[in-house]
């Protein structure tokens, strides 16, 4: 498996690791978000409170505007509803998707099966499925009390690992266990983090956060980005500015590999 060091040395640029949260009730702020940002990250999350407001018109929007999508809706249902809702998450376009792994094995199984199959049989772009372990916001405390026993990081391997059974591309983890997913899933297993906050910024409702820098040197794929961002008085700044954290954590970590 690779070491921390040869994760951080991907070539790369880093904007295209880096997602913006577009957590907004209007798709005016949406699209004044996207003239500003868009070519400035890789990625564009449409979660449920946009896709609520706006649906699929959110997702077309940023595609107008040559962006590339994270459809955040964590499908959790029973299997065949899943994997149809999946279906039509691909027809959209979406670059990434997820469902919630605590869904089940076989949940994420048809959800696989039946997107590759559409993508196939419909010459559409495979989109990257994702599973969500443990949400960003909960922490042991919160997990004991949905009858869940033991370490988060326990419990985040074990759905990670069902994740990769079942054939999913990745998972969306803390950057807390990053180390953990990597020494059980291996390097090609795509990890996207959440929970990622400028040292001077406020935690809001996270509680297993790092700062970019400190995710790059963990080795996650992606970072996802949103309200230090949304609520900057200069997106753009603040944008540059994580980038430019995070290609300081490549580099140094390349230096540091070198010798």
């Amino acid at each position: 498996m690779a070491s921390n060091l040869q994760l951080v040395r991907s070539p790369a640029p880093m904007r295209e690791r880096l997602i913006l949260a577009l957590d907004v009730d209007d798709l005016e702020r949406a699209r004044k978000m996207l003239k500003s940002l868009a070519g400035e990250v890789g990625m564009f999350k449409v979660g449920k409170q946009l896709f609520t407001h706006a649906g699929p018109q959110a997702v077309k929007l940023i595609q107008e505007m040559g962006g590339e999508i994270f459809l955040d809706l964590k499908f959790h249902d029973i299997p065949t509803t899943v994997a149809k809702a999946a279906i039509e998450a691909t027809r959209l376009g979406v670059k990434m998707f997820n469902v919630h792994a605590s869904g089940s094995l076989e949940m994420m199984r048809l959800t696989v099966r039946e997107v590759s199959r559409v993508c196939r049989q419909e010459s559409l772009r495979k989109p990257i499925m994702l599973a969500v372990t443990v949400l960003t916001s909960l922490n042991e405390s919160d997990l004991k009390k949905v009858g869940v026993a033991g370490q988060v990081a326990d419990q985040v391997v074990r759905l990670a690992l069902l994740s990769q059974k079942a054939g999913m591309d990745g998972v969306v983890a803390a950057p807390n266990e990053v180390a953990e997913i990597r020494g059980a899933c291996g390097r090609s297993f795509i990890i996207v983090t959440p929970g990622i906050r400028l040292q001077k910024s406020k935690r809001d409702d996270q509680k297993r956060v790092m700062t970019p820098a400190e995710a790059v040197r963990a080795g996650v794929d992606y970072i996802v980005v949103g309200r230090p961002i949304m609520e900057a008085k200069d997106p753009l700044g603040v944008t540059r500015e994580i980038i430019a954290e995070m290609e300081r954590a490549r580099n140094a970590g390349e230096k540091e590999w070198l010798h």
